[in-house]
C-alpha cells in the first residue's frame, strides 16, 4: 500500500511467467506478483507510455496520443505543411523513384453512381511480425524495412484515396499513420490486440491492431466502439473497432467495422466463433444506430469456411462486394494474399469488404494485379508493402422506400 501523502508509484506493464506461458499485465508498481513468478518490468514512459495507451481498451472514445516527450513521431510524415494529399504523394513517389514500379491497378465500374463512399480494406503488415515471426524467404531485407515500407504504404492511401480506411496489423498507429492521416483531414480509431505477438519481437513498437480512419470533409462522426471478439464467452486475441458516421452528402448513417479473425490452419472453428460474436455486436450496433453496415477484414478464411457461409446467411443481409469483380458476380478473386515464407507457398482469398446489399450498391471494384505483375517472388516486395493486397471498394446508398 501507498503511505498517505505520499506520491503514488507509477503503473508498469509486467511479463508473467508461469512455466511455459507468459502475459503481459499492466499493474500499479507498487502491486507484488506471487512468489516464484518470474517478472521482467518496465518503467511506464516513453515506449512502455505508449505501450500500456495501447493495451487500454476504450468502450466509446478512441485511444489518444500519449503526452511524452519520448513518442518518437515519425518526421517524415509530421511534417504539419504536408497537409495536401498531392503534396505527401509526390513526397512518396520522389523517394521511391529509383524503386520498383507501383501495381497498376483500375477500377472495374458496374453502375453509375455518385460512389458517395470509397473504402479500402487492408491488412498492411505489421513491421515487428515482417521482420520478424513472419519469415518472407524471397523478400530481401531492405524491401522489408519501415523507412520503406511506410512510403510505399502511404502512397497506396493517397492513390486511391478512401473515405473510409480499414487497416489490420497496424503497429505504427501513433508515430506514422495517425499523425500523416490526420493532416490530410482523417480522424482515426485504433484498437489493439491484448496479446500482440508483436510484443514478442525485440524493439517493438507496440502491439499491433485494427485501425479505422474516415474522411471528415466527407463524414461526421457519430459513435465508435472497441469489441474485444469473443469465442463461447471467453476473451480470445481478436479485435475488432467499429465507427457509427453520418454522410455529410446523403445525411445517411453507416456503420463501419474493421476486424482481423484468428490465422491459421485448424482455427476454423474459432474463426467461426469470433465472426458470430461479431454479428452479435454489430447487429445491435445497426439498430440502435439506425445505420447501414460495412464490414472490412483479414478473415484469414478461404470462402468455403464456416464464417464466410455465417456472414453471408446473416439476418442483416451482407454480400461480398469483390464478387462483382467476376463474371457471375458470384465468385471471390483468387487470391487476397500471396507469400512464400519458410514453410511454403500461401496463395488465397482471406480478406473481405461486406456490404448490406439493401442499402448499398456497389459502384466499382478495385481489380487485383495479375501473377504477372506480383512476380515470381511473391509478397511482400520493393514494388509492395504487405503480403495483403488492398481492396478498394465505391458505394453508394440505394434509394429508400
Amino acid at each position: 500500500m501507498v503511505p498517505t501523502g505520499a506520491k503514488p508509484l507509477p503503473a508498469v506493464i509486467v511479463l508473467v511467467k508461469k512455466g511455459l506461458m507468459s502475459e503481459w499485465v499492466v499493474i500499479p508498481a507498487e502491486v507484488a506478483c506471487s512468489p516464484g513468478d518470474s517478472v521482467s518490468v518496465c518503467p511506464m514512459e516513453g515506449g512502455a507510455l505508449r505501450l500500456y495507451s495501447a493495451l487500454t481498451f476504450g468502450s466509446s472514445a478512441p485511444l489518444t496520443l500519449p503526452s511524452s516527450t519520448h513518442t518518437d513521431l515519425d518526421q517524415v510524415f509530421s511534417n504539419e505543411c504536408l497537409c495536401d494529399p498531392m503534396e505527401l504523394l509526390q513526397c512518396c513517389e520522389d523517394a521511391l523513384r529509383d524503386g520498383a514500379p507501383r501495381f497498376q491497378r483500375t477500377f472495374v465500374h458496374l453502375n453509375q453512381g455518385g460512389g458517395a463512399i470509397r473504402v479500402m480494406q487492408w491488412n498492411i503488415l505489421a513491421q515487428a511480425l515482417g521482420e520478424g515471426l513472419d519469415s518472407f524467404v524471397r523478400c530481401p531485407l531492405e524491401a522489408l524495412s519501415w523507412s520503406h515500407r511506410k512510403l510505399l504504404i502511404l502512397e497506396e492511401v493517397l492513390a486511391y484515396r478512401p473515405h473510409i480506411l480499414c487497416l489490420q496489423e497496424v503497429d505504427h498507429y501513433y508515430d506514422t499513420l495517425q499523425p500523416a492521416l490526420a493532416a490530410l483531414g482523417y480522424s482515426g480509431h485504433f484498437c489493439p490486440k491484448p496479446w500482440s505477438l508483436c510484443l514478442d519481437v525485440e524493439g517493438n513498437n507496440g502491439p499491433d491492431g485494427c485501425a479505422l480512419f474516415y474522411d471528415r470533409s466527407r463524414f461526421e462522426f457519430i459513435d465508435s466502439v472497441n469489441i474485444g471478439l469473443t469465442a463461447l464467452k471467453i476473451p480470445t486475441n481478436q479485435v475488432a473497432v467499429a465507427t457509427t458516421l453520418r454522410c455529410k452528402r446523403t445525411g445517411r448513417r453507416v456503420c463501419v467495422a474493421a476486424t482481423h479473425l484468428k490465422a491459421r490452419s485448424g482455427w476454423e472453428w474459432l474463426r467461426s466463433a469470433q465472426g458470430l460474436d461479431l454479428l452479435v455486436h454489430l447487429e445491435n450496433l445497426v439498430q440502435n444506430q439506425d445505420a447501414s453496415l460495412i464490414v472490412c477484414g483479414d478473415f484469414n478464411a478461404v470462402p468455403t469456411e464456416e464464417v464466410y457461409r455465417d456472414f453471408l446467411a446473416s439476418p442483416l443481409g451482407l454480400e461480398s462486394a469483390c464478387k462483382e469483380l467476376s463474371q457471375d458476380g458470384s465468385s471471390e478473386p483468387d487470391y487476397t494474399t500471396w507469400k512464400i515464407r519458410s514453410t511454403g507457398e500461401c496463395c488465397a482469398t482471406l480478406d473481405y469488404i461486406w456490404y448490406s446489399r439493401d442499402a448499398l450498391r456497389v459502384d466499382a471494384v478495385l481489380d487485383v494485379p495479375s501473377e504477372e505483375e506480383i512476380g515470381p517472388d511473391r509478397l511482400p516486395s520493393f514494388s509492395y508493402p504487405s503480403d495483403h493486397l488492398s481492396l478498394v471498394c465505391d458505394f453508394s446508398f440505394r434509394e429508400e422506400e
